[in-house]
C-alpha cells in the first residue's frame, strides 16, 4: 500500500446476551461501534474517527455474541478495538459495563441500574422498573446510537437504537440493544433498531437473539419458565482502492464486493483471536 493511504473502517464488537434465567432480566447491550467513514457517526454520539494508515500485516478479529448473562467479545482491526457489549442484569442486579451497557434487571420492586457504555462506542442501558413484589420489568440494553429505555409499569424497556452506515455502498443500521424482559402479562421490550432482540414476557413471547454480524444485544428473560437470548456477533468492514490488494490468513470468513473504484471487505467471522490481514 502506498505511504499515506488511509483505510476507512467500521468495527463492531459482539453484542451481549440478555440477563436472566427464570428471573426478569435486562436486555443485552450492543457491541462497541467504531467508524471512520467521513460524514458518519461512531457509537455513543461521537463523530467519525480518522481513518488509519496501513501497510503490512495486522490482527483482525470478529467478536462473538455473548451467551445469556454474558458480555460480548471484542472486535479488533489493526490498532482499533471495539469493546464487547455489557450483559443485562437480573434479580435486581445492574447491567454490566460494555461497549453499550446492558439494562438492569428488577425483581420484587427493587430496580437494578443500567450498565454504562464505553465512551465514543455506545450508550448505557436503561434501569429496571419493578413497582411491586408481584411485578417487575427490566430495562433495555444500550445501543450504539441511544440509551436503553427503562422498564415501566406497562412493559420491559426497549433496546437503544443502532447507527446507520453506508460503508458497503448502501445504508445499513447495526448495533441495536436488546429489549428488557417483563413478568406477569406485560410484554417484553422491543429490540433496538439495527438487530436488537426483543425481551421475553413470562408465559408469553420468548426472548429473541441479537442479529449476527450487527453486534446487537439479545433480549432479556421474562421470569418463570423464560430464558434470555444471546447477543449477535460483530463485524469488521473496510474499503480499499481496487488496485490495492488485501489477503487474509486461514480462519477468516469474508465477503468481497466492488463499489465504484473501491473494494469493500466484510469480515464476518474469525476462528480465533490470531487471524491477520495483510495489505500490499
Amino acid at each position: 500500500m502506498a505511504r499515506g493511504s488511509r483505510v476507512p473502517y467500521l468495527v463492531i464488537a459482539g453484542g451481549a446476551g440478555g440477563g436472566g434465567v427464570n428471573a426478569t432480566g435486562g436486555g443485552g447491550g450492543a457491541g462497541g461501534y467504531r467508524c471512520s467513514v467521513s460524514g458518519e457517526d461512531s457509537g455513543g454520539g461521537a463523530s467519525a474517527e480518522t481513518p488509519i494508515v496501513l501497510a503490512g500485516t495486522y490482527t483482525v478479529t470478529v467478536g462473538g455474541g455473548g451467551p445469556v448473562s454474558t458480555n460480548g467479545s471484542n472486535s479488533v482491526f489493526a490498532t482499533v478495538t471495539s469493546t464487547g457489549g455489557g450483559s443485562g442484569g437480573f434479580n435486581a442486579g445492574a447491567g454490566s459495563l460494555g461497549g453499550s451497557g446492558g439494562g438492569g434487571g428488577s425483581q420484587g420492586g427493587s430496580n437494578g441500574a443500567g450498565g454504562s457504555g464505553t465512551a465514543d462506542q455506545g450508550f448505557a442501558g436503561g434501569a429496571g422498573g419493578g413497582v411491586s413484589a408481584s411485578f417487575s420489568a427490566a430495562g433495555g440494553g444500550g445501543g450504539a446510537d441511544a440509551v436503553g429505555v427503562a422498564g415501566s409499569t406497562s412493559a420491559g424497556g426497549a433496546g437503544g437504537a443502532g447507527v446507520a452506515s453506508s460503508i458497503t455502498g448502501s445504508s445499513v443500521t447495526r448495533a441495536g440493544g436488546g429489549g428488557g424482559g417483563a413478568d406477569s402479562t406485560r410484554p417484553g421490550g422491543a429490540g433496538g433498531a439495527g438487530g436488537g432482540g426483543a425481551g421475553a414476557s413470562s408465559g408469553g413471547a420468548s426472548a429473541v437473539a441479537g442479529l449476527d454480524n450487527t453486534g446487537s444485544g439479545g433480549g432479556g428473560s421474562g421470569s418463570a419458565g423464560q430464558v434470555a437470548a444471546a447477543g449477535g456477533s460483530g463485524v469488521v468492514i473496510f474499503r480499499l482502492p481496487s488496485n490495492v490488494p488485501a489477503s487474509f490468513s486461514a480462519g477468516v470468513t469474508t465477503s468481497i464486493t466492488v463499489d465504484g473504484s473501491e473494494t469493500v471487505y466484510i469480515v464476518t467471522a474469525t476462528s480465533t483471536t490470531s487471524e491477520t490481514v495483510t495489505f500490499g
